[in-house]
């Protein structure tokens, strides 16, 4: 059977047997479905899913003509069981507030079930790391935070660098080395504590507006969070963060977020408990939220520096166990930004040719790309397999272009 037929076999998330669905009330009522997972022996749970309409490849032309106001040409309409997606997740007609109250509300439920996933009460949980494309407000993680009845002196981070934010929250959360002029050593702080680390990406209001034919095809909701213990139940082994500027605006991503535009990546203390971490976007033309060039454009974006930055945490990874006795032991899983199908797969010849091989599953074809969501629901899907003492690599990449890649060692 090809990947193709593969992929074409998948339902609505909407269907797994053990998501949880209800109706949120919110305008004429918003379908909600999350789904709960948890790995006892190494100590990690979280939650993830998705709110809105399920459109497949069949029924999502007719979505996107609604929002351009005029149909896809033949030539225009992707060929998305290929790039890995069958099925994605959007909202219409809701107002500005009922947006807000929606996107609080899912938030909020996802913190809860990963905290119940790892069996934790809503006070003992300290700190609070999400990945936001284009956030709905300012103090979204602080609301979020507070309808879930977490502690106010919980330490809150808002991460905005595109599809790159979970992988760089998790990085930040464990790695010791990412220390930012004037803030807090956030990992330092951080170690063996009780942390919650995702993505939750309303992308269908993102791109509501928008009339970019391949962003509108691409992209839809989704959220995922995970609760880990640094040092104890995720152990930082080795791991890096890039910077690459896409001057060409081949992802062009408007900021919805506070940025002076006088610097790549900046750290910012909004109060006492409150960091915000935003990167520099090229940004499109007048209000248009995004702007992408073909998929071969992010191909070209992604792969050559994606390939360079795995290529140079794998060497670490490898320089480690060589110090540590263990040169033979090997990463278990990649988990992999899903930005496409076929980028994952460049990604992974790449890497073979330059004799790096691990296996990297794709796992999120009934979401479309769900940005800094990603990671977190492939983590969450991958680990019912997973094992105490595996060694994972986390692998996020985004537009501006921004990139973490790490890996770890599960249950300490």
């Amino acid at each position: 059977m090809s990947e193709n037929s593969i992929f074409e076999q998948i339902t609505s998330f909407f269907k797994r047997p053990n998501v949880k669905q209800e109706i949120l009330p919110i305008g004429v009522g918003v379908p909600f479905g999350i789904e709960r997972v948890s790995n006892p022996e190494i100590g990690i749970g979280g939650a993830y899913g998705t709110w809105g309409k399920s459109y497949d490849n069949a029924t999502l032309p007719e979505l996107v003509a609604q929002r351009m106001g005029q149909p896809l040409s033949d030539s225009d309409k992707m060929n998305l069981s290929e790039l890995g997606f069958v099925s994605r997740h959007h909202i219409q007609g809701l107002t500005s507030a009922e947006h807000l109250e929606l996107e609080l509300e899912v938030g909020s439920r996802l913190l809860r079930e990963a905290i119940a996933a790892n069996g934790w009460t809503p006070g003992e949980v300290q700190a609070v790391l999400i990945g936001m494309s284009g956030p709905i407000s300012n103090d979204y993680v602080e609301q979020i935070c507070r309808r879930a009845d977490i502690p106010q002196s919980a330490l809150k981070v808002s991460i905005h660098k595109a599809c790159d934010g979970s992988v760089g929250g998790l990085n930040l959360a464990l790695n010791p080395g990412l220390k930012y002029e004037g803030q807090k050593n956030i990992a330092e702080e951080l170690y063996g504590k009780k942390v919650l680390i995702g993505g939750i990406e309303g992308l269908s209001r993102f791109t509501s507006n928008s009339h970019d034919k391949n962003a509108l095809q691409l992209f839809g909701n989704g959220a995922g969070v995970i609760g880990v213990i640094p040092g104890k139940t995720m152990k930082f082994l080795v791991g890096k963060t890039h910077e690459a500027f896409d001057d060409e605006g081949v992802l062009a991503v408007h900021m919805y977020y506070p940025h002076s535009k006088q610097s790549l990546l900046e750290v910012s203390a909004e109060d006492a408990t409150h960091i915000r971490v935003a990167g520099l976007m090229h940004e499109p033309e007048g209000d248009a939220p995004i702007e992408m060039a073909g998929p071969m454009g992010m191909v070209k974006l992604f792969v050559r520096t994606g390939v360079q930055v795995v290529s140079d945490v794998y060497q670490s990874y490898q320089n480690l166990m060589e110090k540590m006795g263990m040169p033979d032991k090997s990463i278990a899983v990649a988990i992999v930004h899903h930005a496409n199908y076929k980028i994952n797969k460049l990604k992974e010849k790449h890497l073979a040719n330059l004799g790096i091989s691990f296996p990297m599953p794709w796992l999120l074809s009934e979401f479309g790309n769900v940005s800094a969501a990603s990671n977190m629901i492939a983590f969450l899907r991958e680990l019912p397999r997973l094992k105490r003492g595996d060694h994972i690599l986390f692998d996020g990449f985004g537009a501006g272009t921004y990139y973490d890649v790490l890996a770890v060692a599960l249950g300490g």
